[in-house]
């Protein structure tokens, strides 16, 4: 059984090096070969140029495909796995395509893991996690009012003017900001176009207190039912959402007005100029050699029964970038290298799936992200 990991981007390198530090079989695929020596040349032995056609010849029976390439890759890598029988593994959304696939991926017995990197990813694990301990606490009620919320981010360990510093595709970054978002507030439901029209504050449970900002990123709903949330639990909030360091809103009020001016333009039109004005703001807001990235996940449930709180535990995380590598990537890599190893061990059914809720994978998969971060907590608020 071989693994082919498809992509040595800024979010791939440490749990590439993981899987092949464990002595696992392991062909790395890039677009630019150079590019994947320079990361990963030291450790592996078998590079090679990254098409679907050099893929398809390479796949076995048996074997794991990683797409950490961009997203309208993973599709065609993941029917690519259906014709050749073998399993599939990214760290992205599931896409309605890829759903789509779960019927294919269950007849042949073959596995489809998503959703097992940072944000989605160990945020999954973490409401998995509170959703049990909410379930198995003396507090459990169907009388309560119950409020969720999920923030993760990347974030300058040392604050800049733009407030933020790019540790993943710039493009992408900007690209996100034009996603609608909907989620659950004050029992309704509320309905975003940019994210710029629903920031609120955070004040956010670490060590020392620190206040950030945050809004719904895309659509949180759908985590309702993939969460376990009972249908009968009365739910006032559920947000899953971004956070930003104070300020981030005001320094980028100039590039929501870009993005706002852009309404009307063609797809082409808007990816040329996002993709532009991102590069341009790379040359000033890129990680200097050496620079620690930040990245902070913090996800909490919350129940009340006659107006007082009665259960209220949130998970949160501080991680930075040291000589493993960034957070970011050590955060997004490394769980999919578990969940790889799980697709190895056949802990992971077949089908089309995010990270998983089995609870003795998660508190394996918990620890592992606890050796990553200086700082991984699950906070009781009632103590």
């Amino acid at each position: 059984m071989t693994i082919h990991w498809c992509g040595t981007g800024l979010s791939s390198i440490p749990g590439l090096r993981r899987l092949i530090d464990g002595g696992h079989d392991v062909v790395v695929w890039n677009r630019t070969v150079d590019k994947a020596r320079e990361a990963v040349g030291d450790i592996a032995t078998d590079i090679r140029a990254f098409t679907l056609q050099a893929l398809s010849d390479a796949l076995h029976p048996g074997d794991i495909a990683i797409s950490m390439l961009p997203a309208d890759q993973h599709v065609p890598i993941a029917q690519l796995c259906l014709q050749k029988d073998a399993n599939f593994v990214s760290s992205s959304y599931i896409a309605p395509d890829m759903r789509a696939l779960d019927g294919q991926f269950r007849e042949k017995g073959l596995v489809s893991l998503n959703e097992i990197g940072l944000d989605p990813g160990i945020d999954h694990l973490m409401a998995h996690d509170l959703v049990a301990r909410y379930r198995a606490s003396p507090a459990y009620h169907a009388d309560n009012i119950l409020s969720f919320t999920s923030y993760c981010g990347g974030v300058p360990k040392q604050p800049n003017a733009f407030r933020y510093k790019f540790s993943w595709a710039p493009a992408g970054v900007l690209k996100a900001l034009r996603s609608p978002s909907r989620s659950l507030r004050n029992f309704s439901e509320l309905r975003v176009n940019r994210p710029w029209d629903a920031i609120t504050a955070y004040d956010a449970p670490l060590p020392q207190p620190e206040s950030f900002e945050v809004y719904p990123n895309r659509d949180s709903l759908p985590f309702v039912t993939d969460y376990r949330f009972d249908p009968a639990w009365k739910l006032r909030d559920f947000v899953r959402g971004t956070i930003r360091l104070n300020g981030w809103a005001e320094a980028w009020g100039p590039i929501f007005a870009e993005i706002e001016a852009l309404e009307g333009a063609s797809p082409a039109e808007i990816d040329t100029a996002l993709t532009a004005r991102a590069n341009a703001l790379l040359k000033d807001n890129s990680y200097a050699p050496d620079e620690p990235d930040r990245v902070v996940l913090f996800v909490s449930l919350k129940a009340e029964r006659d107006g007082k709180p009665v259960f209220h535990e949130t998970w949160a995380m501080d991680a930075a970038g040291d000589a493993r590598g960034t957070a970011m990537a050590r955060l997004v890599s490394v769980p999919v290298s578990l969940g790889v190893e799980a697709v190895v061990r056949r802990e992971i059914p077949a089908g089309v799936h995010p990270a998983p809720h089995d609870p003795r994978l998660i508190a394996a998969w918990m620890d592992q992200v606890q050796g990553l971060v200086q700082y991984l907590n699950r906070v009781d608020h009632l103590a």
